[in-house]
């Protein structure tokens, strides 16, 4: 097939620009790489890039050593698994019924949902419901809040409707109710935006400090990306230890822990996309273009 030269040109221009994008999304990522799995010294001329120099594991070595760490990832896995269960069952439960053309009053609960996305109460009544609900420093406190996204919901519900209606018309007329069907031939056809939705509630939960920061006053219960933040602000004990002397050779050692907890704290997450790759763009593709 021949190209126009304009087709040509825009190519490799559109080629350039992909190009500068993944530099700058992948530029920040390998250089914190790089300064967590480098000397002290190198950090502090500044001679880090994208490649360490001088490499020592001792920043991870530091980490590894504190069970504030771990009790903190402990949690974060806790909080994501069944965060993410809680999100999805809530989710489908409540996308499935929209996407049914019989629902009487569809309009109007389509309209309540919408209305919370450009209005909320704000940050001090939500408090106050989570303290008279009696969930204060409970993982009921990070989970139950954001337990339904309306806008994943609004794409799962479209993904729901366009899924034939043939199917469900012969599924009830060899008598399989309400609840077989969604759970024996909808969920099944929808893998792809129950991949998407899984990784967007997945991510979200283990990003998450805000909620624990607000609820939570029992460090134990506390997760990981909680401690990421004191180490960013130079509050743990890890930051602040060591054989080291000088005020900028405690900053340096300071970045290179830094560096080490969010590669730590990142590297699981990132690990889930290769399994969801493939159902991704299909999912969020097919429940964001059909009504």
């Amino acid at each position: 097939m021949k190209y126009s030269r304009g087709y040509k040109v825009f190519r490799i221009f559109n080629g350039i620009f992909l190009a500068l994008i993944c530099i700058v999304c992948l530029y920040p990522f390998l250089n914190t790489l790089a300064t967590s799995l480098s000397s002290n010294t190198s950090v502090l001329r500044g001679e880090i890039g994208i490649f360490p120099k001088g490499i020592n594991f001792e920043a991870y070595t530091r980490i590894m050593k504190d069970s504030e760490f771990y009790i903190g990832y402990k949690n974060t896995v806790v909080y994501t698994v069944l965060g993410t269960l809680l999100s999805l069952t809530i989710t489908i439960a409540t996308a499935y019924p929209l996407s049914r053309r019989g629902l009487v009053g569809k309009k109007y609960i389509m309209l309540f949902f919408v209305f919370t996305m450009y209005f909320g109460g704000g940050m001090i009544p939500s408090f106050l419901l989570v303290k008279n609900l009696h969930i204060m420093n409970t993982i009921w406190a990070v989970i139950l809040p954001g337990s339904l996204s309306v806008y994943n919901m609004l794409i799962m519900r479209t993904f729901f409707a366009s899924i034939p209606e043939s199917l469900s018309e012969a599924a009830k007329i060899d008598g399989i109710g309400d609840f077989r069907l969604l759970t024996k031939i909808i969920l099944p056809l929808s893998k792809p935006i129950i991949a998407t939705m899984t990784l967007f509630y997945a991510v979200g939960y283990w990003n998450d400090w805000f909620s624990a920061l607000i609820y939570m006053s029992d460090s134990k219960k506390h997760p990981v990306t909680l401690y990421l933040r004191s180490v960013v602000m130079g509050l743990t004990k890890q930051a602040m230890s060591g054989n080291i002397t000088g005020n900028d050779v405690a900053e340096v050692a300071n970045k290179t822990v830094q560096g080490a907890t969010v590669m730590l704290v990142t590297i699981p997450i990132l690990c889930i996309y290769p399994f969801v790759q493939k159902y991704f763009v299909s999912g969020v593709m097919l429940g964001s273009v059909k009504e």
